[in-house]
């Protein structure tokens, strides 16, 4: 789909992206220039490390710069999943790491002054009276985990302070909050090259060649390094054999609106604000006063036909107040999922290192997935590798077939939406 990107529009970072030109070798090689990797590359150089970080595109191109803003705890697995997989304590020290990578987000943001414009405060909004026995039970488990528990907002409570027809209740989180992800992403990857890594844009690996020292062919050049961290995400491919299969591609999609001065009386609070549906919408209110609104998901990453007028008639639904608005901006890209929608961490043998998965899930915990993927090559694994046992399977059906099976399986989480 055509992109008109608003965080591309409002960008204050000016960052220029860099080719690369020869042969070159480092310490450490990093694949993706996303949070993922560009937090790595900061961590890294910081410690000393020669790193060079190649992106196939332009730094941010990928999720880091088109995402929802939206910064989370947690995990796109519930954590009673992820306590199913892991166990009561492990799940626990997850969940605090998580909780780690949200504040991790701001302390960078403040360390490097960069403009995102970061806000604390979310809602977890209830469509259906199930979702409101989710919430109550979400509150429970939250409490087991130690984690602050926020009030379950009903009636007028909830109508002061996200103001739609659409929601039964709603879950105060005052962790979770929004972020301009791409003015953060671009600010990071300053701060990394100003520590000394080396950031190279247009440089796509078509090649890796494992070995105590590695050889990644990119962009016509030769690129070898001790270590490689692999953070290339849902635009990874099949390019390492091991990982293929274990990560699929899902195209997801956000508009924004003209600036309104009735904006600022949707959600009061500016909090940012989620559905609990299989296939959720998920707002928040810009700092120019748009409503920035996104949803929809294609499991084929084709774009859906009239996406612009269809994402409009959601969010006039939900603030029934909007019916005059118009779209501004609309674009999407993909994120990649995992079959349990947890992170998928993890090595393929000694030197080689991955990051990806997170599952729409991603913006505060890539930017601890960096800084645990630099920790592990300065020889402290311990916190990278409790990721790393978080079980994992590969989509069914294979090269060719995975991607029917997914749109197979999803088709009964969708038609429960409606129920």
């Amino acid at each position: 789909m055509p992109q008109n990107n608003y965080y591309h529009a409002t960008c204050r970072v000016p960052f220029q992206n860099r080719p690369l030109r020869q042969d070159i070798n480092a310490d450490v090689v990093i694949i993706g220039g996303g949070l993922t990797g560009i937090s790595a590359a900061l961590y890294l150089a910081e410690r000393g490390y020669n790193t060079v970080l190649l992106e196939a595109h332009e730094i941010g191109w990928g999720a880091s710069g088109r995402n929802g803003g939206q910064v989370l705890p947690g995990f796109a697995a519930s954590m009673h999943k992820i306590k199913s997989l892991m166990g009561p304590e492990a799940a626990r020290r997850l969940w605090d790491m998580s909780v780690e990578a949200v504040d991790l987000l701001h302390n960078q943001i403040a360390r490097f002054a960069i403009p995102a414009d970061p806000v604390r405060g979310y809602l977890h909004a209830a469509i259906k009276p199930r979702h409101v026995r989710d919430l109550r039970a979400e509150q429970e488990e939250l409490a087991a985990l130690g984690a602050p528990v926020g009030r379950l907002l009903q009636g007028d409570d909830l109508r002061a302070r996200l103001n739609s027809p659409c929601y039964l209740a709603a879950l105060e989180d005052g962790i979770a909050g929004h972020v301009h992800p791409y003015n953060y992403t671009l600010g990071l990857a300053a701060a990394a090259r100003a520590a000394g890594a080396q950031l190279f844009s247009h440089a796509p690996v078509t090649q890796v060649e494992p070995g105590a020292t590695i050889t990644l062919q990119a962009g016509g050049h030769r690129v070898r390094a001790s270590y490689l961290l692999v953070a290339g995400g849902a635009y990874l491919g099949d390019l390492l054999r091991p990982l293929a299969g274990y990560i699929m591609p899902v195209g997801t999609y956000i508009m924004a609106t003209e600036p309104r001065a009735d904006v600022p009386d949707l959600i009061p609070g500016n909090e940012a604000v989620a559905d609990l549906n299989f296939v959720l919408d998920y707002f928040r209110r810009g700092p120019d006063n748009r409503l920035l609104f996104g949803g929809r998901v294609s499991y084929s990453t084709v774009p859906p036909p009239g996406l612009g007028a269809s994402m409009l008639r959601r969010a006039v639904r939900v603030f029934p107040q909007l019916h005059d608005a118009r779209v501004e901006f609309l674009w999407g890209g993909h994120v990649g999922i995992t079959v349990n929608r947890a992170p998928h961490f993890g090595r393929l043998g000694q030197n080689i290192l991955f990051a990806h998965g997170f599952s729409g899930h991603g913006v505060a915990l890539t930017g601890l997935a960096g800084k645990l993927a630099a920790e592990t090559i300065a020889g402290q694994a311990e916190r990278f590798d409790l990721f790393a046992r978080i079980p994992h399977a590969r989509f069914p059906g294979g090269r060719w077939l995975r991607m029917p099976a997914l749109l197979l399986a999803t088709s009964w989480f969708r038609l429960r939406d409606w129920l």
